[in-house]
């Protein structure tokens, strides 16, 4: 970063220590900072306070603040995405849809007209550019690491972005921001999903879907009880809140959601949660996207007749660990499938797949897809 002094970048100010400290090293590094809130679809009113963190951040670095209003178009682009996902039985993931369509889509775009050369962010993931190639790889500290989320960003887009504190650990972070004395030094971090707040899923759920009986069968066959929907649980689900399973359990072990069918509106349980009715071995992807080109992912495997075969190290969850396996893809078509070397647990169709190789102490993010 040090060669892009006195360029101009636009920060995304969360209202959060990590975005703040984002701002504060890239002006100490010498860029020409402006502080931004994206505002998007907020319900439980904190979104307020976090523009007022925010605002206050920019005032104590003595940077421009601006408020970019993008709450219609995070409706669209992400809440209405995902009340449409689990309408159809998936279990979609909006801290994708938003860095794809909001932050590094609507915001970048808007950025970059107002006369930025960058844009930035507090994501923990680093990048580097490499014959000719920006590339994208897991943050120092593993356990706060965000690339999971970031998979469908492109060349285009990765050219005009930066992300300051993937070489820091959250520790250090915090540190910092004791040291320049930012007013988010202490703030806690937000979990969840973002625009929820505190409001519960299956409630926000409730509001946007009907309730409809349904048969809760388990892998065997077995009826052991009723739920309101099928759409509002999730594959791996266990807190089913049905009455009469402990009477007949003899293990008195839990049941987990095993399997979701939608046009007949049942669920399917297994028992016990390392039953094999919850993995899965191969997974089939769409919407495909490589970070880095095509022809560099071609060069870490070979062609086995119509499929390009590539060894990866891949995830199917959040902060699950990465695990062997198998890509199979055709040059031409954003539709793969992954075949991991051990069966996977609590595979949701809707959530992401993605995909790394391991490059000396550290993992470079190639690319990844949506399960279906």
């Amino acid at each position: 970063m040090a060669n892009q002094k006195q360029k101009k970048v636009f920060v995304g100010l969360s209202g959060g220590v990590d975005s703040s400290v984002a701002a504060f090293l890239l002006k100490k590094r010498g860029y020409q900072v402006v502080g931004c809130f994206i505002k998007g679809y907020n319900l439980d009113g904190c979104a307020e306070k976090d523009a007022q963190d925010a605002r206050r951040v920019a005032e104590h670095l003595k940077i421009p603040f601006y408020v970019f209003d993008l709450e219609k178009e995070y409706k669209e682009k992400v809440v209405d995405y995902m009340i449409n996902g689990y309408k159809k039985g998936l279990t979609p993931n909006p801290d994708v849809m938003c860095n794809k369509e909001i932050k590094f889509g609507l915001f970048l775009k808007k950025a970059l007209e107002m006369g930025a050369d960058f844009i930035a962010t507090g994501h923990y993931v680093r990048q580097k550019l490499e014959n000719g190639n920006w590339k994208l790889e897991m943050a120092r500290d593993s356990a706060k690491d965000q690339s999971y989320f970031l998979w469908t960003l492109t060349q285009e887009q990765l050219k005009h972005c930066l992300f300051p504190i993937g070489n820091y650990l959250k520790s250090e972070v915090r540190q910092i921001a004791k040291k320049a004395g930012l007013p988010t030094a202490e703030k806690k971090d937000s979990q969840g999903i973002c625009f929820l707040g505190q409001v519960n899923l299956l409630e926000f759920l409730q509001k946007h879907l009907p309730l409809k009986k349904g048969k809760i069968l388990t892998v065997e066959g077995k009826k052991i009880g009723e739920h309101n929907g099928a759409y509002f649980y999730t594959i791996g689900q266990r807190h089913l809140k049905i009455s009469n399973i402990k009477n007949q359990k003899p293990k008195n072990l839990p049941f987990y959601v095993a399997q979701k069918d939608i046009k007949t509106n049942t669920l399917i349980v297994a028992e016990g949660s390392e039953n094999p009715a919850l993995f899965k071995k191969e997974i089939k992807l769409i919407d495909l996207n490589f970070i880095v080109p095509q022809t560099e992912i071609l060069a870490l495997g070979f062609k086995q007749k119509r499929e390009w075969k590539v060894p990866v190290m891949a995830r199917v969850r959040y902060r699950q660990p990465l695990a062997p396996a198998t890509l199979y893809f055709s040059k031409n078509k954003k539709i793969a499938k992954l075949i991991f070397d051990h069966p996977q647990k609590f595979v949701a169709p809707g959530q992401s797949a993605v995909f790394y190789k391991k490059e000396r102490s550290f993992f470079q993010m190639l690319g990844g897809g949506v399960i279906f």
